[in-house]
């Protein structure tokens, strides 16, 4: 009798002992499914200038509209191309994910170009050909003073992708009329939010608090690397509030 007690103690333990070792497995398992599922979230801060490299570009650490923010003024000759200005960002690899963040753009009030527009904007996926020390990149950006324009063709203009250095505007343009840029309301001056979301070759540009994007592109040219601000010709910008989820 005893014997058989001791028996059938023995297995009540080994299936409590079972029961419990599959809970702790099944508890780390979900615990490494969480870590390795959950993006990675990164609140850049702007007005760490020691982790910014500018480049034919001038920063300072400002309040404006309220807020702390980065202002970013292009120093380049009026007769060149935009592209080249940018705020590289450092200790940042991103391939997919979504890049948030307040941006504001204006003419400048010296501005010497024909028609400026304020550009202003966000590369990524950007690298530094290490020869010719230029960038290659993705980006999308946003012509303000086009946004409420009474010339329709202009509203049609307000926001922009580009891969650089290969697929410019006016080539895109010229060559598919229509695909790389759209309408989208905003204003010179004011803050505006931005959200892009990227995901292997494909990228979307949301502009204010819109749950559909504003411009929407599936070949997208570079596969990962840095982020950067960009602003374009004759412009004063200011960036605030920049995050960024990394899905991979």
């Amino acid at each position: 009798m005893n014997w058989f007690r001791r028996r059938r103690r023995k297995m009540q333990f080994f299936k409590l002992f079972t029961v419990a070792v599959v809970g702790l497995v099944v508890i780390a398992a979900g615990i490494a499914f969480a870590q390795k599922s959950t993006p990675k979230v990164t609140t850049f801060p702007l007005d760490r200038l020691d982790l910014e490299r500018p480049r034919n570009v001038k920063t300072e650490v400002v309040t404006f509209r309220g807020k702390k923010a980065l202002r970013v003024t292009d120093t380049t000759r009026v007769d060149v191309a935009d592209g080249i200005q940018l705020v590289l960002l450092d200790n940042i690899d991103f391939k997919d994910g979504t890049i948030e963040v307040l941006m504001s753009g204006v003419p400048k009030s010296d501005s010497t170009s024909g028609a400026p527009r304020g550009f202003v904007g966000i590369a990524f996926r950007l690298s530094l050909d290490p020869k010719a020390d230029a960038p290659k990149y993705d980006a999308f950006y946003l012509r303000p003073t086009n946004g409420r324009s009474d010339d329709q063709l202009r509203r049609n203009h307000a926001t922009q992708y580009i891969s650089y250095p290969d697929r410019p505007w006016f080539k895109l343009r010229k060559e598919n009329p229509g695909i790389y840029e759209s309408y989208a309301d905003m204003e010179a001056g004011p803050w505006i939010k931005v959200k892009v979301e990227v995901h292997g070759k494909k990228a979307n540009l949301y502009v204010g608090n819109s749950s559909q994007p504003a411009l929407v592109v599936n070949d997208l040219t570079q596969e990962k690397g840095s982020i950067a601000l960009w602003v374009g010709t004759d412009t004063l910008a200011h960036f605030a509030d920049l995050r960024i989820t990394r899905a991979d």
